[in-house]
């Protein structure tokens, strides 16, 4: 699990982020600056948010944004016909605020259980090789 801590979230709440086996067996494999897993250029300092918009600019993949990957994940979550997950559970693994205040003030859960199997489906589909051109 990693865990972000409220400081760093939109909504000022800590969320919890349930990581499948192939996220788990990467993290362990990605060489390390002491507790840090994805340094900065200068030793010490943490990866910049801005550090994947770089990447997308080198690649001159215009036509692409770091948001966009959180697009495709609920994209992925509404479409993908073996996908048998509530909107509920895809809405909370976005770390998205409940529309209805009075359902929110009622909900408190964070469907974590639920979640850990959405990832798990997630990377399979992720690591899984791109069906052929029609």
């Amino acid at each position: 699990m990693w865990t972000i801590p409220a400081q760093r979230m939109k909504a000022g709440k800590e969320h919890r982020v349930p990581l499948s086996g192939q996220a788990l067996a990467l993290l362990r494999a990605v060489p390390r600056q002491g507790e840090v897993i994805f340094p900065g250029r200068k030793r010490g300092t943490l990866l910049s948010d801005m550090s994947l918009t770089a990447v997308l600019r080198r690649m001159q993949f215009d036509d692409i944004t770091v948001h966009g990957f959180r697009s495709s994940f609920r994209d992925w979550c509404a479409e993908a016909v073996a996908n048998a997950f509530s909107r509920e559970v895809c809405e909370h693994a976005l770390a998205h605020r409940l529309p209805d205040r009075v359902e929110a003030a009622y909900r408190r859960g964070d469907l974590f259980h639920k979640r850990v199997l959405l990832m798990q489906a997630w990377s399979v589909f992720c690591a899984s090789p791109t069906p052929p051109a029609v």
